[in-house]
């Protein structure tokens, strides 16, 4: 059998075929797909680096995730489970080939308006989860940029958080009972939708940002709360990031509890005014930055609850956010904050403008650590002479580092690896951690011995391995360091998010 560089022993390609043929057999209406066409849309994340499964399978019943399962573990065939693609770090990446168990179609959403609770199955989108709770009056929180194709599935996997995490925490604090499978394809339930369980050790928040590691989700039980009431957005421009900052720990010793508060440095901002400027669209943005004018940095922020709640902050909240601003705007209607919003949303992909390869770190550091961390990364850029736009969540720390490059030039390559190992260190030396939301996967592999001790990193290993003695599940991930930089992206790839 052919054995990674320091993973397990996996099936031959006569072996895995023999399987394959063994699980046809299993599945009456599932779907088991060897096309390249299939096998290509499974191969790759965000992260666009690519490896090509053998089979792509689409269960369609418990028994056959089963099925996959048991004839994969006895096997020793790597399973990587794949909802919509939209992680950022390779982490559902086919590292070792084998089988992709595609939960996309497992989609269901079933609201109970009188507990508060949403019972959806693995494949079932954010958005649509929100949707469906705002239909009975309730509202499900977590919200990444990804929301409208990202699965509850990968939301669990990663522990995702986004914009509202500040006021309403993440992922984790609104999982109340996964089902799934053991990778031997034993089934399991971890909790029940009830208010109060205790029974037995808590392993639904083991598998609860595991990377598909420990288990396969299939179906969730989320907690709801009330939907807020009323809400309104705030847009405010400042001369640095300095300014910037320093407003967000104002707002926060003021005991303002905002629903969102997005930072947007100056790199940021500019990539996304040049886009518009070659798109001839600066005309339509809610403001305008005088030809020749500096790009400021930005704040984005709101504050949500009942009417009254939401018209009594609204004065400390203008006086608090135009304390240092070069001017603010507050939306006066719905239209109006999606104007806004469409800035925080769109800045990702401007940043192509500084390159054409993004490395996308989404570290998290102490808010008294903001600035520092700001000024670092534009001592970064200063050194590798590589871009480094940030924005993200600064209500908790919560920043998207960025360094853009250009593929095809290998200095620019050997530069990128430079500044990511130079800001990685310092997010430690900062207090702070390599990841809050994305997960190691792939890219963020060769940093997790920066933040974790040698028996920290061995306790996780004796995890992995009981759950997973032949190491079947997503393998090649988080404790195997893997060189990003060296790797082909595919880059001609389009998601659909890509806009």
């Amino acid at each position: 059998m052919p054995k990674s560089p320091t993973g397990p022993e996996f099936a031959t390609p006569r072996q895995r075929a023999a399987a394959l043929r063994q699980l046809r057999k299993a599945f009456t209406a599932g779907v088991i797909e060897t096309g390249d066409e299939a096998r290509r849309v499974a191969s790759l994340d965000t992260c666009r680096v690519a490896h090509l499964p053998d089979a792509v399978i689409r269960p369609a019943t418990d028994a056959e995730v089963a099925a996959v399962l048991r004839v994969a573990n006895k096997a020793r065939i790597p399973v990587t489970t794949r909802g919509a693609g939209s992680a950022t770090t390779g982490a559902v990446t086919p590292i070792r080939g084998g089988w992709v168990l595609d939960f996309s179609g497992w989609n269901d959403i079933r609201i109970d308006a009188v507990s508060g609770y949403a019972h959806v199955g693995a494949g079932a989108v954010n958005a649509k989860i929100d949707e469906a709770a705002g239909k009975a009056g309730w509202f499900y929180p977590p919200d990444p940029s990804s929301k409208g194709y990202s699965t509850i599935g990968g939301n669990i996997a990663c522990n995702a958080g986004g914009l509202r995490a500040a006021k309403y925490g993440v992922t984790r604090d609104y999982v109340v009972a996964l089902e799934g499978f053991l990778p031997t394809g034993e089934p399991v339930k971890w909790g029940l939708p009830l208010k109060k369980y205790v029974s037995g050790y808590n392993l639904r928040d083991l598998w609860i940002g595991s990377e598909g590691m420990l288990g396969v989700i299939t179906r969730a039980t989320l907690k709801l709360i009330p939907r807020p009431e009323a809400r309104t957005t705030f847009l405010a421009a400042y001369k640095d990031e300095a300014a910037a900052l320093r407003t967000v720990r104002e707002i926060l010793k003021a005991r303002v509890v905002p629903s969102i508060l997005e930072f947007i440095d100056r790199q940021t901002l500019d990539c996304f005014l040049r886009k518009h400027e070659k798109a001839g669209t600066l005309g339509s943005l809610p403001f305008s930055v005088k030809p020749g004018e500096a790009a400021p940095a930005m704040l984005l922020m709101e504050i949500d609850g009942d009417k009254a709640q939401v018209r009594r902050q609204q004065k400390p909240v203008r006086e608090l956010l135009g304390g240092k601003a070069l001017w603010l705007r507050q939306a006066r209607d719905e239209a109006a904050a999606e104007a806004l919003w469409k800035i925080r949303r769109t800045c990702s992909q401007a940043m192509f403008q500084m390159g054409d390869t993004k490395l996308n770190e989404d570290i998290v550091v102490p808010l008294e650590s903001q600035l520092p961390l700001l000024k670092y990364t534009l001592e970064v850029k200063k050194k590798t002479g590589l871009a480094t736009p940030t924005f993200g969540h600064a209500a908790d720390g919560n920043f998207h580092v960025h360094v853009m490059f250009d593929w095809d030039e290998a200095a620019q390559r050997e530069q990128a690896k430079a500044s990511i190992e130079l800001i990685m260190r310092k997010v430690v030396e900062l207090g702070g951690a390599i990841t809050g939301e994305h997960g190691i996967g792939l890219a963020k592999s060769p940093f997790l011995t920066l933040q974790h001790t040698e028996a920290e990193i061995a306790a996780m290993k004796r995890i992995k391995d009981a759950l997973d003695p032949n190491g079947i599940l997503n393998p090649g991930k988080m404790f195997e360091p893997f060189d990003m930089w060296l790797q082909p992206r595919d880059r001609a790839w389009r998601f659909p998010w890509d806009h």
